[in-house]
């Protein structure tokens, strides 16, 4: 892990500001097998932060899953599309490609939504706003094409993804749903998806070298940040 770095394992939050300035380790630094150790670190973190959804009121579980999808639905392809755009190397473009053709035939977009019907969690006007700045964030990120960290972010998100669904199916239970399709299928693909992208960053890491100074745990982090938006919520901003 990254000795003084606060990325090694503590995972500041909401509200909480870092009292010491430490520098992003740069990609020369870093072997494969650390990048991973600190992607599962980073999952770790956010699956321990997570509610008890017995504990949480019916509108409180319902927001989570609404504001989830209001992230999914319509953004998931457009950010697997940009990872294929950016990289360069036959492996990770076979590979994303791949992972589009599953989500387009399969329609997994319609999946979720009958998902968040059936939990009657279907997003509203204050469900889209509540995550539209730091969605934004994530679009203009993924907007750059820089393929590394873009490579990194999706490894890290179907990584996350696959272990998260299992709180989001339970949601939706004590929501009164019985309707599993989403979270049975992404529970189980997810596996494969994660340790492909990772062999896919592996081939493009070779290829796409990236700047000295290059922070490739931006997306992660932004992806992060929108996932506590995610489960926690927030106002909806002024409109002007």
């Amino acid at each position: 892990m990254f000795a003084g770095n606060p990325r090694a394992g503590y995972f500041p939050y909401k509200g909480e500001t870092m009292s010491l300035t430490v520098a992003v380790p740069t990609l020369n630094h870093l072997e494969m097998s650390s990048i991973q150790d600190h992607v599962d670190s980073a999952i770790d973190g956010l699956l321990a932060s997570l509610p008890d959804p017995a504990q949480l009121t019916s509108e409180c579980r319902r927001g989570i899953i609404a504001r989830y999808s209001a992230v999914l639905e319509g953004n998931f392809i457009y950010w697997m599309t940009g990872a294929y755009l950016a990289v360069r190397s036959d492996e990770a473009r076979s590979k994303i490609l791949e992972n589009l053709h599953e989500e387009v035939r399969d329609s997994h977009p319609n999946m979720l939504r009958k998902f968040a019907i059936a939990a009657n969690a279907v997003p509203t006007e204050s469900d889209n706003w509540a995550v539209y700045w730091d969605l934004t964030n994530v679009r203009l990120f993924i907007g750059r094409l820089s393929a590394v960290p873009i490579v990194l972010t999706m490894a890290f998100f179907e990584g996350f993804i696959q272990r998260f669904m299992a709180f989001l199916a339970e949601l939706a239970q004590w929501q009164g749903s019985t309707e599993m399709e989403y979270t049975d299928v992404h529970g189980v693909c997810d596996i494969t998806h994660t340790q492909e992208l990772f062999r896919s960053l592996a081939a493009e890491m070779a290829i796409s070298p990236v700047e000295q100074e290059t922070d490739i745990f931006e997306g992660m982090d932004l992806l992060r940040t929108l996932i506590d938006t995610i489960v926690e919520g927030a106002p909806a901003p002024a409109r002007n």
